[in-house]
């Protein structure tokens, strides 16, 4: 595969850090057609795919934005791949997934039940930490995928203060998207999202401690000039690095649809491993690290959103000795 941007690419990547840089919210970004990105263009959107996904996700991941942007592309996204020209219609650029159950991995068949009964389709269920609820929401179930509202939510906290929900279907009315195989593809979608988000969050943390370093002064040295500090830079480099070929590797192959179960996996565990990396970066800032009014406390509160919703390393490195 090829890590280079093509223009397209290249120029999707400036209008997001262009919007993102000078106001992160959600109707910017909707204004700009971001959050539309993967919509097809039958339905109104640019009718992009996954790598382009990683590329606006990246950019809102570098800046900690706090904009609904993950459940958004990857649930349009979802949609594109599955669902008909109706469903893409109706539901635009604002969509959520619910695709977490309580006591499983994000990759473990659901236990949300579907039925068909009197010529409709019913859900029930319970999801949890659906994000941004109130979308149209796509719910993974045993029989596929699905649109469906909740018969009840439960607001929950993040880390972020982003809002989130738990979802619950008590014979919840249900539009059938497409069969288990789709189920399957919008969970590695939102895998891959959550890990695009991810590097972004460590590139972002990576540029605030490094310039931190540079300027910040101790016995008369930049804290640059010390060895020991230059290699811890180093580490959380390195993670970052590992992360981004992971990652794009999982993009491009879902792009080009090629089994990409294995490197979704793999992007998911750094996206998670390398969340310590982030106390790498809290560590270099003394305790500047921890004032919660310094952005350093946004991109690591993001990185633990996103490792929790992964599901953690230990998860995905159990998913990985399953696939190999």
């Amino acid at each position: 595969m090829d890590f280079n941007l093509d223009e397209t690419q290249q120029d999707l990547r400036k209008l997001a850090a262009d919007v993102l840089a000078k106001e992160a919210d959600e109707e910017r970004l909707r204004q700009a057609g971001l959050l539309g990105v993967c919509v097809p263009e039958e339905a109104g959107g640019a009718g992009l795919g996954p790598v382009e996904m990683a590329v606006v996700l990246r950019e809102a991941g570098a800046r900690a934005a706090p904009v609904p942007a993950l459940p958004t592309l990857a649930g349009t996204l979802a949609l594109a791949r599955h669902g008909d020209l109706d469903q893409q219609c109706r539901c635009g650029d604002r969509v959520t997934l619910a695709l977490r159950e309580p006591g499983r991995a994000l990759a473990e068949p659901p236990r949300t039940a579907a039925r068909w009964a009197d010529g409709a389709w019913t859900l029930t269920g319970r999801k949890v930490t659906v994000p941004y609820p109130g979308a149209a929401t796509l719910v993974t179930a045993d029989e596929g995928l699905f649109l469906a509202e909740p018969t009840s939510t439960v607001q929950e906290y993040t880390s972020t203060g982003e809002p989130a929900a738990t979802l619950v279907f008590d014979d919840a009315p249900a539009e059938r998207v497409a069969g288990i195989e789709a189920a399957a593809d919008t969970v590695r979608v939102f895998t891959a999202a959550a890990a695009a988000q991810a590097s972004g969050v460590l590139a972002g943390a990576l540029e605030l401690t490094t310039s931190h370093v540079r300027t910040r002064r101790q016995f008369g040295r930049a804290l640059a000039e010390f060895q020991a500090v230059t290699m811890q830079v180093a580490d959380v480099y390195i993670a970052g690095r590992v992360l981004d070929v992971a990652m794009w590797a999982a993009v491009w192959r879902l792009g080009e649809g090629l089994p990409a179960e294995r490197d979704v996996a793999l992007a998911a565990y750094h996206a998670c491993a390398g969340f310590t990396a982030l106390y790498t970066c809290q560590h270099l800032h003394g305790g500047l690290g921890l004032d919660v009014t310094y952005p350093l406390h946004r991109y690591f509160a993001q990185g633990r959103h996103l490792t929790h919703l992964l599901g953690g390393a230990d998860a995905q490195l159990d998913l990985i000795g399953a696939l190999v």
